[in-house]
């Protein structure tokens, strides 16, 4: 009998970043060398997919806990968890039950982010299990912030070398101001705007490579000591021109896990009509470390 090991394959998308890893069953116990390769193909990759999984709850968990301590899920509007019995998961959905939302970030578009940049330790990795999908859009797309930085002009390499970016806590990646950061809703003042304050340029703790640590770009988030938006603009300009990005579209028992320190995604939005529910873990982070550190 074939086992996991033998059976494991990583086949590279055709793109900048993104991988899908075949023959395995995330619901059974990994053995070492399995989830050693899972760990090294994510490392090289950015972004890996499993497609075919079926997963309850506690096994998303225990999958999770193969990247490190599952961060516990910041709280809905109520500020409680988003799953009772499962505080390191989050509930991602448009789905509503009683007229009250039972998920997080709706049915619009989701912009370029990364996950919780706002805070001083973001996670290192995130993970989307799909147990619902739209008949059309809600894809989520990610862009490798390696080769952003990489192929950035050299003399704005040279501008953002030592400047640290503020990540504005106010709103979320759909859009919506965060309850806590309400009196701070159309505040342009950078200095005043809530949130971390992380390096622009960091090097990550596994690989040693060096990659632009944007956020999102929303509310005061700007780069700290510029008298204006200009070079900030530049960088994103950089993204959003650089087709180093990769899109994924889901099929229910999608399991999705990104490199947070080393991608942005976004989500592409979808009628609200259609039914999406994912349930998401992360990962527990520590301190960005300044590439100049």
């Amino acid at each position: 009998m074939e086992n996991a090991v033998d059976s494991l394959k990583v086949i590279p998308m055709d793109a900048a970043l993104g991988a899908e890893v075949s023959g395995v069953d995330l619901s059974q116990n990994l053995d070492v060398i399995t989830v050693d390769r899972i760990l090294q193909a994510f490392y090289d990759h950015k972004v890996i997919f499993f497609r075919g999984q079926k997963l309850t709850d506690p096994q998303l968990v225990s999958f999770a806990k193969h990247f490190g301590d599952p961060e516990h899920s910041p709280p809905n509007k109520s500020g409680d968890t988003w799953l009772k019995d499962f505080p390191e998961l989050t509930c991602i959905s448009n789905i509503k039950k009683d007229g009250k939302p039972i998920g997080s970030l709706g049915n619009g578009e989701a912009i370029w982010h990364t996950d919780m940049s706002y805070t001083n330790m973001p996670p290192t990795t995130s993970m989307l299990y799909s147990l619902e999908v739209p008949g059309a859009g809600g894809g989520t797309h990610f862009m490798d912030m390696y080769k952003v930085y990489e192929t950035l002009p050299n003399e704005i390499k040279e501008r953002i070398w030592g400047k640290v970016a503020v990540h504005d806590a106010t709103y979320t990646s759909a859009g919506e101001v965060r309850k806590i950061y309400e009196e701070f809703d159309g505040n342009t003042d950078t200095d005043k705007a809530p949130g971390a304050r992380h390096p622009l340029v960091i090097r990550h703790p596994e690989t040693k490579k060096e990659a632009l640590f944007l956020g999102r770009k929303s509310g005061a988030s700007n780069i700290i000591g510029e008298p204006d938006t200009e070079l900030f603009d530049a960088l994103w300009d950089h993204c959003n021109k650089s087709n180093l990005s990769w899109g994924h579209e889901w099929e229910v028992g999608d399991l999705l896990v990104w490199d947070n320190r080393c991608c942005m995604h976004y989500r592409e939005s979808f009628d609200d009509d259609d039914r999406r529910l994912m349930h998401r873990a992360q990962i527990k982070g520590s301190t960005p470390t300044a590439a100049w550190a």
